[in-house]
């Protein structure tokens, strides 16, 4: 015998009427005040005996929760510069900032409440004169009135907020329906929600609450951010007229918005201090002067308060988009607390209403966005040769990044294409951030050419060499025997030359180091342990730009000439190294980030560690490096009025993208000029507009553009910052020249081409160590590698002009 079937289940969601409704609320409203919400809730079945409401009301009552389930509002991230006042950018999902009541001013408080709700603080939670009014009416009458109190007004706002955060759409759906549907039911449950919510919170607490939950123009949420859009001021210091326009708007935020409705957003103004005036909240006098000022004479808008994401920060938008992949990425561990994916990371920003503090110095950011721009203009046409002798024209990059040794604060991250990161780019804009890794927006970066020979000379001098040793500069093909490398096998001959084979023969590491000897170097390495310079260079910040490869890679001897690409972040956070003394700390670009409690949270460290390199061959490498300005390969390139510095060249082969990075104590900082959309050959290079290159380069190194700009910028940002030394060089470590004359140059010594002056080599160093040496050569051979056989990274002695 088949089984009676089971009764249908409860329905839920019934409709009510407005006289159910009514005695629901009377009811309801006489037993709370008596005996709570609870015992309201037992007693209304009573109610319902004495058929006043039908079995159906009962059981839509029943469905109705009790407690409001507060959960934190969305609030406005914003981000400031290094100095902690200045903003770089808002992320918001509703434009919003919490204040207590003691932050609001009186006015603002006494407007709400005169034009909203003027027996808030008698009712308890419900208006029962208004509400019976209005429901009495509104089933008598076409024309609807409203009679939500303030509390019923937030409950509203709560429910909405509620259903907003849903992250299922057809939970949110039905939510926001249930919250905002013109129901009897949805009346019935905010009043109910209403006096349990006035049981557990104090006036000033709703009122608190309401204040900083409603919505006051189309991207404006809560009284603070309305106080700074519309009068660039703060709640706390609102006039009643201010006040007054401000507690109009929030009946309806689109219509009653005076930036977009001043007329009807004046009427409504007035009536609020109308409301204010005969309430007692203003003297008679203060309303007259208040309604005589017109709305928009009133107005002080501050825009930028409503703006939203980095492209409103302008010349720091690269910057500002940097800081939002460390928190997507979540960089060392700091955001794992925001989400588990990049995606909840990102919506955590811009709802948390965090005070983000970075390391950007928006003096510096500026001085660096100008002089990429003069070097390498935008908007106007490069052009170079290719191989097939077909002029090409081209709009070339360049991009800086400069950081403070010992901190790893970043200081500036600048390039010569304004930075769009929107679907669709500006003209001349780009999306990519040339100056930073793969990882945080940038390309898959640039091969560092010779720049990259100061991790070779850092182990040099651990493997207990010296810079006066002497070297073989002649350029040759070394044999796959005259390498070592503890942890990789398999490479093939090397062909290494020097990119206008005028250096040869016999020389010592330090002019080998100035000029940028390509095979000088190679020969250096044959002394060495290629995994021993892969590990010094890692230990001193050198990293791979490319995602997920940031490891340096040990591939074989070419690796000497820089063949693995990264980024100018990376190559002055390494240079760093060496203008601390020996302590490597990663770059970093936020230095703190606050709560909207107040509460302190973790931010990605910069793991400083003094261990990096020795500090007596930091110091040895700077004194190296210290003639390749006075006299090496970016001669002419010397600080103003004598402030010490000290920087390396570096060109990819075949001057597919120079370098020049460089460092004082106080800021270390890589330039590179690149064309960064696809390789090309700088060769017969016209670059249009440019301040420091003119006139055709026949071939582009990292004295030519790079240098001038690193300079140009390293000038503005010091002005006015005390001129520190360098610690001395080691003596051991620099050992004792040689003095030896060598052979005479194939051009016969002439100055003019060569910069040859004749004097033996001794002398010539001599010179150049005490400042008074002649100049780099400036041969015009292709910029090489040397190797014939396969990729490579070269220079015009590494990188000269």
């Amino acid at each position: 015998m088949a089984s009676p079937a089971a009764p249908p289940p409860r329905p839920r969601g019934h409709k009510v009427n407005a006289f159910q409704l009514i005695a629901l609320l009377l009811a309801f409203v006489l037993v709370a005040g008596v005996g709570g919400v609870l015992a309201a809730g037992l007693f209304i079945p009573a109610v319902a005996g004495a058929k006043a409401v039908t079995d159906t009301t009962i059981e839509v009552f029943n469905d109705l929760p009790t407690e409001l389930d507060r959960k934190p509002l969305p609030q406005t991230t914003t981000f400031y510069a290094s100095d902690g006042k200045t903003v770089l950018a808002r992320f918001y999902d509703q434009n919003r900032t919490d204040v207590s009541l003691k932050q609001i001013s009186p006015y603002m408080q006494h407007a709400m409440v005169a034009i909203e709700d003027k027996r808030f603080y008698q009712h308890g939670g419900i208006d029962v004169e208004g509400t019976l009014r209005a429901l009495v009416n509104n089933a008598t009458s076409s024309d609807t009135q409203g009679a939500s109190t303030l509390t019923q007004q937030y409950v509203k706002n709560v429910l909405i907020q509620n259903a907003l955060a849903e992250t299922d759409p057809a939970k949110k759906a039905a939510a926001l329906e249930a919250a905002r549907g013109k129901t009897n039911e949805r009346k019935l449950r905010e009043a109910k929600l209403a006096i349990s919510l006035e049981k557990n919170m104090t006036k000033d607490e709703i009122l608190a609450g309401y204040l900083n939950i409603a919505q006051f123009g189309l991207k404006v949420y809560g009284v603070e951010a309305a106080a700074e859009y519309y009068f660039s001021t703060t709640a706390a210091k609102l006039t009643p007229v201010q006040a007054a326009t401000i507690a109009g708007i929030t009946q309806r935020p689109g219509d009653y918005d005076p930036t977009v409705n001043p007329s009807d957003s004046q009427r409504r103004r007035n009536q609020v201090l109308n409301d204010m005036y005969q309430q007692s909240y203003i003297t008679k006098k203060q309303y007259d002067a208040a309604v005589a000022l017109p709305i928009k004479k009133t107005l002080k808008l501050d825009k930028t308060s409503i703006t939203n994401g980095c492209q409103p920060a302008t010349a720091a938008a690269l910057f500002c988009d940097y800081v939002t992949r460390v928190i997507s990425n979540n960089d060392d561990g700091a955001f794992s607390s925001w989400g588990k994916t990049s995606t909840a990371r990102l919506d955590t920003l811009k709802k948390g209403g965090f005070k983000i503090v970075t390391t950007i110095s928006l003096k510096d950011q500026k001085i660096a966005t100008k002089k990429v721009r003069n070097a390498v203009p935008v908007g106007k046409k490069s052009t170079t040769t290719a191989k097939s002798g077909e002029v090409v024209k081209l709009q070339l990059e360049s991009a800086l990044a400069s950081v403070e040794p010992g901190s790893g604060k970043i200081v500036a991250l600048a390039q010569n294409r304004p930075f769009d990161g929107s679907a669709k780019p500006i003209k001349n804009g780009s999306s990519v951030n040339f100056a930073a890794d793969e990882d945080h927006g940038g390309s898959k970066g640039f091969s560092p050419g010779s720049s990259f020979k100061v991790f070779v000379l850092a182990e040099w001098l651990k493997e207990g060499h010296s810079l006066y040793e002497n070297v073989n500069g002649t350029p040759r093909t070394f044999p796959r025997t005259a390498f070592h490398a503890s942890c990789i096998r398999g490479w093939s001959p090397w062909t290494v030359g020097n990119s206008d084979g005028s250096e040869t023969g016999s020389m010592n590491v330090l002019r080998a180091t100035y000029d940028s000897v390509n095979a000088a170097y190679g020969d250096m390495e044959t002394r060495l342990d290629m995994c021993g310079i892969g590990k010094t260079a890692e230990s001193m910040g050198f990293r791979g730009s490319e995602s997920g490869k940031s490891k340096v890679e040990v591939t074989g001897p070419s690796m000497a000439l820089g063949t693995q690409n990264t980024s100018p972040l990376q190559q002055a956070a390494a240079y760093a190294t060496l203008a601390s003394n020996g302590t490597y700390c990663a770059p970093i670009a936020i230095t703190s980030i606050t709560s909207a409690n107040g509460k302190k949270l973790q931010v990605p460290s910069a793991h400083c560690d003094s261990n990096a390199l020795d500090p007596k061959i930091a110091s040895t490498i700077t004194y190296a490096l210290s003639n390749v300005l006075k006299g090496g390969s970016a001669k002419g390139n010397e600080l103003a009025g004598g402030r010490t510095a000290v920087g390396k060249t570096g060109t990819a082969q075949r001057s597919k993208a120079v370098w020049f990075v460089g460092y004082t104590p106080q800021l270390s900082t890589a330039v590179v000029v690149t064309n960064a959309e696809y390789e090309v050959d700088l060769h017969n290079v016209t670059v249009a507009g440019s301040k420091y290159a003119p006139t055709e380069q026949r071939w582009m190194y990292g004295g030519t553009i790079s240098a001038p700009t690193w300079k140009a910028y390293m000038d503005e940002a010091l002005a006015g910052e005390p001129n520190e030394a360098f610690p001395s060089p080691d003596s051991s470590l620099v050992g004792k020249p040689k003095v030896t004359t060598p052979p005479p140059s194939k051009d016969g010594g002439d100055k003019k081409d060569k910069g040859g002056d004749g004097s033996d080599l001794g002398d010539r160093i001599k010179k150049l160590l005490d400042g008074s040496g002649s100049g780099n050569s400036s041969g015009t051979g292709t910029p090489s590698s040397g190797s014939t056989s396969g990729p490579g990274n070269g220079d015009k002695h590494g990188g000269g002009k």
